[in-house]
Parts: structure tokens; sequence; C-alpha cells
């Protein structure tokens, strides 16, 4: 019996990635790697040919898996890959798979069928973000989006708001890009002045900003970020 390996595979943030931010050996796997996990497809193969390792793309298996995809859709393409194929890939949209990302549920099965489970290192905006806040990194909670009702968002706000002031928790969150200026115009209205909000803005392009203010100074100058990929955190300064 042919014993599988799932690589989870990361890839760019941006479009203009800082150099180096991949691992060399991950060149490696993907040279040996045909079949492919992938939450966008066509994403994943402009990702493969911009590492010119002169792999033809139409001779590599690429299934769509997204937060639609049901467990016997997957359990279906995994009956349907030959069994004598040892390596498979999973690949984020950005980022790395598994991680605020509809990779966990390919991983999940894999877990449970024995395959061996390979995570390769790569840039993940949570983590980034959460490092360049100044923020307490002991304790951190990623929330994922917020509600889209304007109240129920509010409210959330004001909860994250009082677990920080209560507990000292980190609280990361996203948007869809083109909801973040609303998100951030909103916790500019709902939450203290006093409050520290950091904005991790196109991490690892040529144009990041990893910056922390209190909500009061955010107010003086609202930076534009419609449509820029974003991570908000709300927490303490760990400064003494």
């Amino acid at each position: 019996m042919t014993t599988k390996t799932l690589y989870l595979i990361p890839s760019n943030l941006s479009e203009a990635p800082v150099p180096g931010m991949l691992p060399p050996f991950l060149l490696d796997v993907i040279l040996k790697t045909k079949y492919y996990f992938a939450e966008e497809l066509r994403t994943s193969r402009r990702f493969i040919s911009s590492l010119k390792l002169g792999i033809k793309i139409e001779g590599l298996q690429f299934y769509e898996l997204n937060k639609k995809t049901s467990r016997t859709e997957l359990k279906d393409i995994l009956l349907s890959i030959p069994a004598e194929v040892e390596e498979i890939g999973v690949m984020s949209e950005a980022g790395c798979p598994g991680v605020a990302d509809p990779g966990a549920k390919i991983v999940a099965i894999a877990h449970e069928q024995g395959w061996k489970v390979v995570p390769i290192p790569g840039p993940s905006s949570i983590i980034l973000g959460l490092m360049g806040s100044g923020f307490n990194g002991q304790q951190f909670s990623f929330d994922g989006y917020l509600p889209i009702n304007n109240e129920d968002r509010a409210k959330a706000m004001r909860k994250i708001e009082e677990d920080v002031n209560n507990k000292g928790t980190t609280h990361i969150f996203i948007e869809t890009p083109f909801r973040n200026q609303i998100v951030l115009v909103e916790l500019l209205k709902n939450l203290n002045p006093q409050t520290l909000l950091c904005l991790a803005i196109n991490l690892t392009s040529d144009t990041e900003s990893v910056v922390t203010k209190r909500v009061a100074v955010w107010k003086n100058n609202i930076p534009n970020i419609h449509k820029i990929p974003t991570i908000f955190l709300i927490g303490k300064s760990e400064a003494k």
C-alpha cells in the first residue's frame, strides 16, 4: 500500500513579495508533486508558473477546495486519484493552507487516512501582523470575520475591546478587502479613543505598512485601505 504525503504549500501574500519569503526546498516539493487541492485554481497555476521550474501546467491535476466543498466531494476526489500517487499538495489563495483557509478540510481527512502531513513554512498574514503589532503574543485570538450587520458588528467590536481590557488578549480579525474601509470607520466610531489599534496593510509587498496607534490618533489621519489586504489587531502594548 502506498503511503501518501500531503504537503501544505504556502504561496505569496502579494504580487510583489519580499525576496526569500518562501523556503528553497519548496521548489523540490513542487517539482515532484502532480496533484493539487487549491482554493483558487487560476491563482495556484499562476503561482507555479511564476517559479519558472519548467513545469508544464497542463500536466498537473488541480481540484478546487473552497468553503463550499463538502467532505463527500473531497472523499470522492481522493478515490479518483491513482493509488500509486505518493505526493499531494494543498495550496491556499494566499499564505498558508489551513490557516483561516478551507485547506484544513483535506488535512483532517489525511490524518484519518494515516497519511504523512508536512506543513511547509511560509508567510501568514495573521502571524506577521501579530509579530509587528507590539501586542501580547502569548494570548491571542483570531476572530475571522466580524458580523456584516452594522449593529452586530458594533457589538462584536465592543466585546473584543472588553476582552482586551479585562484579559489582555490580543484580537486579530480580517475583512473582505472591499469592506475594509467600512470596518475601519466603524472601529474608530465604536472603540474607546485610548484603545490601541494595529493595521497591518499589504504585508510582504513593497508598500507594506504595520502601524499601531491609539484610536484617537487614527481619527486624525484615517488611511485609505479600500480593497487593500489588511489585518486588524486590537490589543495592549507589551511595553512596560
